[in-house]
Order: C-alpha cells, then sequence, then structure tokens
C-alpha cells in the first residue's frame, strides 16, 4: 500500500486553506462601473463581456488587476519602494482573494531598434549558448555571439595585490558580437547631401535647404566671418578642404564682429539638433526635413545581420548564427530536433520547447530577427503569452485583453486550446472577449453593460454559457446570431491592378482588386495580408489608409481636439460671451496655471513608469475658474468636455447651443460606434479598435476614393458589428471604395468580393488561393477560410 494513500475511512475534512476559491469583489466605482460586486471562481476560465465601453477593462485591468499589482509592491523594502510608481487604491470597498496578476495586453512592444523577437522571448540567449558550445570555430563565451554586446580591448597599469607583491601590466579583451559598423542595428543612416544644400548656388544665394538656416541671421555671420571658405562661391567649386570644412569640421572657436562664437561643419550639427531627437517630438516642417534627409539602408558590412564578422564565421552544421535567426521559427524547430548532442541535451530541449510553442501560438511563421516594434498588437500579445506557456508559476491570475485580435477562424481554435492550458496548470484565467468561439469555452461568464459609457457598468448576467444564451442580455441575444451570404452583390466600378507584388512574404502576386465594392482580403494570420494591402496600393492621392496604430497625439489630446471638434465649440462659447475663443482651449489662454490644463499634475519617475495626481486647483477640470463662469446653453466648457459623444450630439444639435459645425463631426463618430465616449477623455486611455474608429471617423469627411480599413472589428462587440457593416455599405453607397482586411465571418459573409491569401503562414502563404464573391467561396470549400465561413453561415 503507498504511503499516499488515506487509511482512515472518515471522508476528508475540507482544510481550512482550501476554501479560499472565489475572489469577491465589492463595490467596484472605477471609471463608469456602478457599484459593481461579483464573485468570481478562482482556477477557472473566466470570460467578461459586453458591448464596447461597458466597463470591462475597469473591472478587469482597473480594479483587479491594479490592486493586484499595488499590493506586490508593497511587498518590496522601503528603498525599493522608492523607485516605483505609488499606485494609488482602486476605488473598491472589498476585494478578497487576489492572487498575483500577470497582464498579457496588446500593447505593441518597445521598438527599441535592437529589440527583436528573439531577444523578447529569451530565444537568442539559448542559441548563444548553444553556439558557444557547439560552433566550429569557437570564437568565445555567448556573449561573443550577441549583437547588443561590443567587442572590447584595454590595456593598462592595474595592480593586482598578492602578500606585498604588485603586479603591474595587463590587457583586457571582451569579445562581442556587436557588427562595428552598424552598432547591432542591421541598418546604417546616410545623409543625403542634395537634401542639404543646392551645390549650383553660393552660400549667399541661399544655397542651404536646412529649415532655420538662413543667412539672414547668426549663420550668414559665422559663414561669413569664419574664413574657411568664400560664401561667394557656388558650393561645387569647392575644394575639397573648403567642403570638408563646410560639412564636417570639428567644433572651432572662431570671433566674429568681436564676438566669440563656435564653429561646427553641418553634418555634427544637424546631428546634435535633429537627428538624435525623437522624430515625432520634432516640428512637422523639420520631421519632413529629417525623413527627406536620412536614408537607412542595410548595414554593408554585416548584410543587415546585426553580427560582426567572427560571430557570422562559427557554424553548427553550416548553419551560422545569423542563419538561424533569420530561419522561419517553424523551420528552425525542426533544424534544432536534428541536432543530436548529448553534451547540451537540456539546452536543447528547453530552446525546442520555446520554439514549438511559437508555433502551437500560430507564430511559426515569424524569424527570431524580425524587430519586436513591427508586430501588430495581436502578434506582440502572442510573443508576451511565450514566456509564460514555460513558466513554473501556478496559482497566479492570467489577464487577457482579447486575444483572439488579428486572429483567422482557424488559430482561434489553437489560442483556445492555450487558454485551457493555462488554466489546467491550476491558474485563475481572466479574458476580456467578443468573439463566441472564445466565449464558448469559458467555465464562468460574466455579462456587463447594458449599453455603453454611462450606461454601462452594470453586471447583467454572471454564470454559464448556457444561461447567457437563455438570458435576455445583449450578448445573449447576440450569441448565436449569423450573418447570411448576400444574396446579390454589387457590381465594380473599376479595377486596381497589383502585379508581382514580393513584399514580406508575397510570391509575385498578380491581383485585381475589384473598385467601388466591399472588398474583403483574408487569411491565416501571417498569410501576407497586409503585406499585399498596405505594401503594394501605393498610397497616393485618394486613399485613406485606417490602421489600428497608436494616434499621433500627447496626453493632452482628446476626441474633441483629434477630430476637428473643439473649434467650432470655442467659438460658439465665445460668441455666446463675447470672449475671446482662446479662453476655452485648455492648451492656451484657460488653461489652470497649476497643472498647465492637464487636469493632472504628472511626476516623472526617471526609471519607472510616471504617476498622475488630479490637480487640486481644478479638480482636474483642466480650466481657470473664471472660465467656467461663461456658458452656452446652461453648461460650462468643463461640463461639455464630460459631456458623451451621444449627449453632445444631442446638445449642439438643437436649441440655444445649436451648432451645425461640431454637430456634423458628432454624427460621424456616433456612425462608427463610439457614442459612449467622452469627448474630452484623452487618446492614451483609449483601446486599438477605439482608435481605428476614431481615425475612420476623422478621414470620412476627406475626398478619399479608397478606404483601407485594417481589422475595424477589433474590440468591437457582435451588436456593433451590425453598426459597423451598416457605415462600410453607406461608404460603398456614396461612391467610395472600400478594401477591409479582416477575420471576422459576418464581414466575409457581407462582402462582395473575397481574396483569401494562403494556403499557410510564412513561406507556406503569400499566395492567393481564392478570389471571387463570398458564395463562391463557401460553395467551393476550397481554402480553410471557406471552410470556416461555410460552417458559419450555416450551409
Amino acid at each position: 500500500m503507498s504511503m499516499a494513500t488515506r487509511t482512515d475511512t472518515q471522508s476528508p475534512v475540507l482544510h481550512a486553506a482550501d476554501s479560499h476559491d472565489l475572489i469577491r469583489v465589492h463595490g467596484a466605482r472605477v471609471n463608469n462601473l456602478k457599484d459593481v460586486s461579483i464573485e468570481i471562481p478562482k482556477r477557472r476560465l473566466t470570460v467578461f463581456t459586453g458591448v464596447s465601453g461597458s466597463g470591462k477593462s475597469s473591472l478587469v485591468f482597473g480594479t483587479i488587476a491594479a490592486e493586484s499589482q499595488r499590493l506586490i509592491n508593497e511587498t518590496y523594502s522601503a528603498f525599493v519602494q522608492g523607485f516605483m510608481p505609488t499606485l494609488a487604491r482602486p476605488e473598491v470597498d472589498v476585494l478578497e482573494g487576489l492572487t498575483t496578476a500577470i497582464l498579457v495586453d496588446q500593447q505593441r512592444m518597445g521598438a527599441d531598434p535592437r529589440s527583436t523577437v528573439g531577444t523578447a522571448t529569451d530565444t537568442n540567449a539559448m542559441l548563444r549558448i548553444l553556439f558557444s558550445r557547439l560552433g566550429q570555430p569557437h570564437i568565445g563565451p555567448p556573449s561573443a555571439y550577441a549583437f547588443n554586446v561590443p567587442s572590447v580591448r584595454a590595456s593598462g597599469a592595474i595592480t593586482v595585490e598578492r602578500g606585498a607583491k604588485k603586479a603591474v601590466k595587463a590587457t583586457f579583451n571582451r569579445t562581442g558580437g556587436m557588427c562595428p559598423r552598424c552598432e547591432g542595428r542591421g541598418t546604417v543612416s546616410d545623409i543625403d547631401l542634395t537634401q542639404l544644400y543646392d551645390d549650383s548656388k553660393s552660400l549667399n544665394e541661399g544655397a542651404l535647404t536646412i529649415p532655420g538656416y538662413s543667412m539672414d541671421g547668426w549663420y550668414g555671420r559665422i559663414f561669413g566671418g569664419c574664413g574657411f571658405f568664400d560664401p561667394d562661391k557656388p558650393i561645387r567649386k569647392y575644394t575639397k578642404k573648403e567642403l570638408h570644412d563646410l560639412l564636417h569640421k570639428e567644433p572651432t572657436k572662431i570671433k566674429v564682429d568681436g564676438i566669440n562664437l563656435t564653429y561646427e561643419g553641418l553634418i555634427p550639427k544637424i546631428h546634435k539638433s535633429m537627428l538624435s531627437k525623437d522624430i515625432d517630438a520634432l516640428q512637422p516642417h523639420v520631421r519632413a526635413f529629417v525623413e527627406r534627409a536620412m536614408t537607412f539602408t542595410v548595414c554593408p558590412e554585416c548584410d543587415g545581420t546585426r553580427l560582426s564578422e567572427g560571430a557570422r564565421s562559427s557554424k553548427i552544421e553550416g548553419l551560422s548564427i545569423a542563419d538561424a535567426c533569420a530561419t522561419q521559427i517553424s523551420d528552425l524547430a525542426d533544424w534544432v530536433r536534428g541536432l543530436d548532442e548529448p553534451s547540451v541535451a537540456p539546452l536543447l530541449g528547453a530552446l525546442l520547447g520555446t520554439l514549438d510553442s511559437f508555433v502551437e501560438i500560430g507564430l511559426g511563421y515569424l524569424s527570431l530577427d524580425r524587430p519586436a516594434g513591427t508586430l501588430s498588437g495581436g502578434e506582440a500579445q502572442r510573443v508576451k503569452m511565450i514566456r509564460h506557456l514555460g513558466s513554473s508559476l501556478t496559482d497566479t491570475t492570467y489577464v487577457f485583453d482579447e486575444p483572439t485580435a488579428g486572429l483567422h477562424p482557424h488559430d482561434i481554435q489553437r489560442m483556445n486550446d492555450l487558454l485551457l492550458r493555462l488554466r489546467d496548470k491550476g491558474n485563475t484565467v481572466l479574458v476580456v472577449e467578443h468573439k463566441p468561439e472564445t466565449i464558448v469555452i469559458a467555465d464562468h461568464v460574466v455579462d456587463l453593460g447594458p449599453g455603453a459609457g454611462t450606461a454601462g457598468g452594470t453586471v447583467c448576467f454572471e454564470g454559464t454559457v448556457e444561461g447567457l444564451r437563455a438570458g435576455g442580455t445583449i450578448t445573449g441575444r447576440h450569441f448565436d446570431d449569423r450573418a447570411a451570404v448576400k444574396e446579390t452583390v454589387r457590381k465594380p466600378t473599376g479595377t486596381l491592378e497589383i502585379r508581382g507584388a514580393t513584399a514580406n512574404n508575397l510570391k509575385g502576386v498578380d491581383v485585381d482588386i475589384p473598385l467601388g465594392v466591399l472588398a474583403v482580403v483574408t487569411g491565416v494570420a501571417g498569410s501576407g495580408k497586409s503585406s499585399l494591402v498596405h505594401g503594394s496600393i501605393p498610397a497616393g492621392e485618394g486613399v485613406v489608409s485606417v490602421d489600428q496604430g497608436t494616434i499621433r497625439g500627447s496626453r493632452r489630446s482628446n476626441p474633441a481636439t483629434y477630430t476637428g471638434l473643439l473649434d467650432p465649440i470655442r467659438k460658439a462659447f465665445a460668441k455666446a460671451n463675447g470672449v475671446k475663443p482662446a479662453l476655452f482651449s485648455a492648451n492656451s489662454e484657460g488653461a489652470c496655471p497649476t497643472c498647465n490644463g492637464a487636469g493632472v499634475i504628472y511626476t516623472d519617475l526617471a526609471m519607472m513608469a510616471g504617476v498622475a495626481s488630479t490637480c487640486e486647483e481644478c479638480e482636474g477640470k483642466r480650466f481657470q475658474a473664471a472660465v467656467l463662469d461663461h456658458h452656452l446653453g446652461g453648461r460650462d466648457i468643463s461640463e461639455v468636455l464630460a459631456m458623451s459623444v451621444a449627449e453632445a450630439e444631442e446638445f449642439f444639435g438643437a436649441g440655444e447651443a445649436h451648432t451645425p459645425a461640431a454637430h456634423r463631426i458628432l454624427g460621424r463618430l456616433v456612425d462608427v460606434g463610439l457614442g459612449y465616449l467622452t469627448i474630452g477623455q484623452p487618446l492614451t486611455t483609449l483601446s486599438g479598435g477605439e482608435r481605428q474608429r476614431l481615425k475612420l471617423a476623422t478621414h470620412m469627411a476627406e475626398k478619399g476614393g479608397v478606404y483601407i480599413l485594417d481589422e475595424p472589428t477589433t474590440g468591437l462587440h457582435l451588436a456593433d458589428v451590425e453598426q459597423l457593416l451598416g457605415l462600410l455599405d453607406r461608404l460603398v453607397d456614396s461612391g467610395k471604395s472600400v478594401i477591409v482586411i479582416e477575420h471576422h465571418q459576418a464581414v466575409m459573409a457581407h462582402a462582395d468580393w473575397i481574396i483569401d491569401l494562403g494556403p499557410g503562414a510564412g513561406h507556406d502563404g503569400g499566395r492567393i488561393v481564392f478570389e471571387g464573391t463570398p458564395a463562391d467561396l463557401v460553395a467551393a470549400r476550397s481554402t480553410l477560410t471557406g471552410e470556416h465561413l461555410a460552417a458559419y453561415v450555416g450551409t
């Protein structure tokens, strides 16, 4: 009889420590939550659903995860806490039974030029150890294969005290793998000299075309008085030395008109003043100049591999570490499987496990040298998941934000398996999700609503999936909705020809995209959809591309400033009160002096996330007290900015505050399903899908003829997808051409024309496997998309 068998016959009494199997939330009031109280089972998969803006993120991220992080931070010593952001406690009465929370969100990964998929997942670290053990010829320790480690050689006097002896001369070497020319970036930047000056003119004739370098000001005095070259001689007639002095001279003290000045060549000067700064922070005309003058070319020395010659020369079975990183991950896994080397068996096992999880999660088409900043939100989220899959932590809470974003129905199945695997390790998995395919696998469902913004924030249903289907909530009613394939499709008015497209993994694709209709481009993740649409359609006249990238804007930007809505509102206020419009701008004269109109005071902590605290003087209203004495239609400016889009549309639509210009913009925001957003909410708080719909609303006023949308259904509830389809139809009926990259079957069924890429991802994709109407795709069932669409429409 084994030791573990119980010998007593009574039923085992439940141990007190096992009774904590719920996370209890009582009275949550973060953002729009209205005193929410729920119990979430631990070690189960719970899905949170509800229309966009109903408060899912506020409950999961803003309350549960935020409090967990705050409590973890409090376990560190006071010294360490001094370097950490002091997080405010979320507004909630009781939170019990929390476990450590790990957030896996869709924030894009940092776009550091030296960060790649391999370095972000620690796969590179394992490869470097492998090459330092097995690579022939042997060139050094693992750091010799790292493109982030430069080689260092030093010699000099060091004092070594052994007893009374002193040894003095020594040399020090460290072999790194960084390519010396491009410093591990893979690209080198050159300056296009033709953009700096016109060589047929002299300096006095205005040869310099750099913004701010006119001969009328100080620069004219410096160039005229330095004596290194003749300012009246055309630049093309300069001697070699004169040209060198103009472009490259190191800082030199000179005296002009009795004033001490420093002369420096143009190129080092531009480097300091423009090129070393963040390009997004420059003024528009300077940014345009930098984009013209800087040319990035593949580093000629390392051929873009980022590695020094030594690191590239060391090989295992004919493959160098650069080749390994450039290989598609699914192929690299097969290569590692073929290595039989008992001395590094545990390492090979760990490496293979990581590479296989890439393939399982549907990222086998990436390569390890892919820069991390180029991954889409969904890809970045799945790369982060890989770190956690191999983790030996259990009893933690994993929080996912729409893990199916950017996934084809075929890939969703794999994602579901992964979520279940995390749960079966004994973890609590919380998922914010809209897709029925993922909601189905939940052990417990929480449906928030009933509406969005102020109309949301309550729990409409909690229980099982069956209960949700039977319940009368919006999600329950739409759960089994299936869009039917259109009987008749619109006829194209023309075609957009793409010939021989080879961007990324495309294999010389020829395709005609019909214009004047709703065309949908689909295919599994990594099949080449974005490469085809963004890489081959010239972004020229009349092409409006709306993607999910971050909106260029600061934490002061909000939907009112971004869409141009604030201008007519300011003018209406100014006219009604007989004062000037600048008073009603929080970035101008009306700003609260303490927080400069930001509404919050930011404390920037150099190495950690900063902390924002509400400004005490204006109480977060952003304006001076005097400005708030002016009213329009009985409301002051801060009350107007606190309205939701839908309320504001009503407010500016009729009555005393009737402002047609503002009403038009608000109408477009309601059209794209953003009626619940507050018009003064900072842009930094919007989700990817909301940002994209905000851009769409802004672009709808433009004269574009072709609209390109990249997964517009991201973050949309089933009920909102119908609204989006209506909007796309209205765009097409008004004479526009709409091209949508999309995985959502309702959008595919609604299309007039489908282009399906595949058959697989990475080098197994990049070909067109079907083009035609949705009805033909369903009838043929010749592709993965066809099979899933056929199953969806239930034919």
